[in-house]
């Protein structure tokens, strides 16, 4: 992989935030590096960025650049290397009815409704409960990128058949599939709809022959980052190496 400096980049320019609340570590400051014009961010080039450590939240593209914190570290799956668990193989196998479909970034009511609810009772206060559907859709509709939007649904033989079950924004890159978000139906505690969501999206790269499933970042100190340790092996983002975690 190439280093940040030794990329094609000379018309992108790179600034750091002011400081804010950080989002997952309490009575933290988080700043970020944002990769900059937009428009010049197109696949390749968003390729190379999430190789280098990068996601985007909608058109703006991003990693952390903390003063004095490294806790949040870019990660992957090797997907020739994964050893999935029998918890996380139990999930893929209770879900394989799941009806899946496919497309481009759309608005549809169902789906931001099933995002409140996922977010009042997995997120309350956290900065996202309050999103308006302008908000929703800049976070998760706009992309310059290859992006798909994932839909599961109850098939024809369940309880509920159609009913929506999960949601996911996908990004297509040069060496794998990048998560942006997934959210969910959350009034089963049980389901482990997170669980298969990865799984699925796991085996999806693995269809598509592409080595990685880069899953954001990993906060060892954060319940709701630390669960990415569990896709064995995983890799991190270290001084911009990628190395077994």
């Amino acid at each position: 992989m190439s280093k940040l400096k030794e990329l094609p980049f000379t018309t992108l320019q790179f600034y750091a935030t002011a400081p804010y609340e950080c989002s997952y570590l309490a009575h933290h400051q988080a700043r970020s590096q944002v990769a900059t014009p937009t428009h010049l961010i197109h696949a390749d080039v968003y390729g190379e960025l999430v190789a280098s450590g990068f996601r985007r939240s909608g058109l703006y593209t991003y990693r952390p650049y903390c003063d004095g914190c490294k806790a949040c570290i870019a990660c992957r799956v090797d997907i020739e290397r994964f050893k999935p668990k029998r918890y996380q193989q139990r999930a893929l196998k209770k879900h394989q009815d799941l009806e899946v479909k496919i497309g481009h970034l759309e608005f549809f009511q169902e789906h931001y409704d099933l995002y409140m609810s996922y977010q009042h009772d997995r997120h309350l206060h956290g900065g996202m409960d309050g999103d308006d559907q302008d908000q929703y859709k800049q976070f998760l509709l706009q992309s310059k990128v290859n992006t798909r939007l994932i839909e599961f649904r109850d098939g024809p033989d369940s309880e509920e058949p159609g009913k929506l079950r999960i949601v996911s924004i996908i990004d297509v890159v040069q060496s794998g599939l990048s998560s942006v978000y997934t959210f969910f139906d959350t009034s089963n505690q049980s389901a482990s709809y997170g669980t298969f969501s990865i799984m699925w999206q796991i085996e999806q790269t693995r269809k598509l022959q592409l080595p990685y499933l880069y899953l954001g970042y990993y906060i060892e100190e954060s319940p709701k980052m630390s669960y990415k340790a569990q896709f064995e092996p995983l890799e991190v983002l270290v001084d911009d190496v990628w190395q077994r975690y």
